[in-house]
C-alpha cells in the first residue's frame, strides 16, 4: 500500500543498514525529531553497538548527530563514551569530524575534558587538516577555557604561520572571539601585532588583522593603525591590504583617520596619491569606502579633489566607478536643491 506511512517500528532489526543508506538515513533523522521514548530507545539499542562504524559513514554520521541533538541525557552520555580512544582519528576523518563537533556542543564537561585530552600533542596536525581544524575551532567555542589552555599554549611562537594558513587563520580568529581572558589573548595578540605589516598583505593573514580591527580593544586597533603608518598608499593598491585599509578607516579615531586620508588622498597642494588611487583596481574601492565612513566636511574635501581630476581620469578603467558615484551624488544633491 503506497499511501501507508512507515514508522520507526517498521525498520526494527534493520536500523544500522537503514542508517547507512541515503534515504534510510534521512527517514530515521526525520522520525527521530518527533519519536516517542520507546521508538527512540529501540533505534538507539540497534545503533549503539555499531556507533563507531556509523560515525565514519557518509550517511550514518547524520543519524549519530541526530541522537546528540534529540537523544536523552543517558543516550548522549553513552554515545559520548563511544568517542573515547578515537578522538584524533575521528577529528581527521571527513564524517567523523562532524560527529565530534556536534558532540562538543552537548556532552558533559567531564566528557569534553576526556575528548580534548586526546588531542594533546596533535593540535597542530589538526589545525592544518581540512577536517581537524573544524574540531579545534569547536573546542575553542564550546569547551571551558581552562581545559583548552594547552591548545593556546601550543601556538606560542607559531602565530604568524597559523594566521597566514588557510585553516589556521580561522582558529586564531576563534581564539580572539572566545578566549577573552587577557592571559590567554595577550600572547597571541603580541605575536600578531609584531607581524602586522606582513599579515595585512597575506591572503589569509589579512582576515585576522581585520578581525582585530572590527572586534578588538581600542589599544590594539590603535597599534595596528600606527604600525601601518607610511604604508597606506601602497597597501591600498594591494589585493589583500586594501581590505585592511578600509577597516582602518572605518574603525580608527579621528586623528588616525585624518592621517590615513592624507596618505591615500593627499592635500590641496599635492593630490597625486588620489590620482594613483583612482586609477588602481583596488585603490578606487578604498576611496569609495572612505567616502562612506568619514564625516561630511572630510567627504566634501575628498569629492572636491576628485572632481578636479574627472576630465583626465575618464580614460582609466577603474576610475569610472568612483567618477560615476561622484556624479550620481551631484545629481542627487543638485536635484534636491532644484526641487526645493
Amino acid at each position: 500500500n503506497k499511501s501507508r506511512k512507515f514508522s520507526l517500528q517498521d525498520i526494527k532489526g534493520h536500523v544500522v543498514e537503514f542508517s547507512r543508506d541515503q534515504y534510510g538515513s534521512r527517514f530515521i533523522q526525520q522520525k527521530l525529531e518527533e519519536a516517542t521514548i520507546e521508538e527512540s530507545h529501540m533505534i538507539f539499542e540497534e545503533i549503539h553497538p555499531q556507533a563507531f562504524r556509523l560515525m565514519v559513514d557518509v550517511f550514518g554520521n547524520y543519524v549519530i548527530q541526530k541522537f546528540f541533538e534529540h537523544g536523552t541525557r543517558e543516550q548522549i552520555d553513552m554515545l559520548g563514551k563511544c568517542l573515547f580512544g578515537h578522538v584524533l582519528f575521528l577529528s581527521l576523518q571527513i564524517y567523523g569530524c562532524r560527529v565530534i563537533q556536534k558532540a562538543l556542543e552537548v556532552i558533559s564537561v567531564d566528557q569534553k575534558s576526556v575528548l580534548v585530552s586526546e588531542l594533546v600533542g596533535n593540535v597542530m596536525k589538526c589545525v592544518k587538516d581540512q577536517n581537524g581544524n573544524h574540531v579545534i575551532q569547536k573546542c575553542i567555542e564550546c569547551v571551558p577555557p581552562d581545559l583548552i589552555q594547552f591548545i593556546v599554549d601550543g601556538f606560542s611562537g607559531k602565530v604568524y604561520s597559523l594566521a597566514s594558513h588557510p585553516y589556521g587563520c580561522r582558529v586564531i580568529q576563534r581564539i580572539l572571539e572566545h578566549c577573552i581572558s587577557p592571559e590567554t589573548q595577550t600572547p597571541i595578540l603580541v605575536e600578531l601585532l609584531r607581524f602586522t605589516v606582513a599579515l595585512v598583505q597575506d591572503q589569509y593573514g589579512n582576515y585576522v588583522i581585520q578581525h582585530v580591527l572590527v572586534n578588538g580593544r581600542a589599544e590594539h586597533k590603535m597599534t595596528i593603525v600606527q604600525k601601518l603608518k607610511g604604508s597606506y598608499l601602497e597597501l591600498s593598491k594591494n589585493k589583500f591590504g586594501s581590505n585592511v585599509v578600509e577597516k582602518c578607516v572605518q574603525f580608527s579615531g579621528d586623528p588616525d583617520r585624518d592621517m590615513i586620508i592624507e596618505e591615500i588622498v593627499g592635500t590641496d597642494q599635492d593630490c597625486s596619491p588620489l590620482q594613483s588611487m583612482m586609477r588602481d583596481q583596488y585603490g578606487n574601492y578604498v576611496i569609495q569606502k572612505v567616502l562612506d565612513h568619514v564625516d561630511e566636511s572630510r567627504r566634501q574635501f575628498i569629492i572636491r579633489l576628485i572632481k578636479q581630476h574627472i576630465p583626465q581620469m575618464r580614460k582609466f578603467t577603474y576610475s569610472k566607478h568612483i567618477i560615476a558615484r561622484v556624479e550620481k551624488e551631484d545629481r542627487r544633491v543638485g536635484g534636491g536643491v532644484g526641487g526645493g
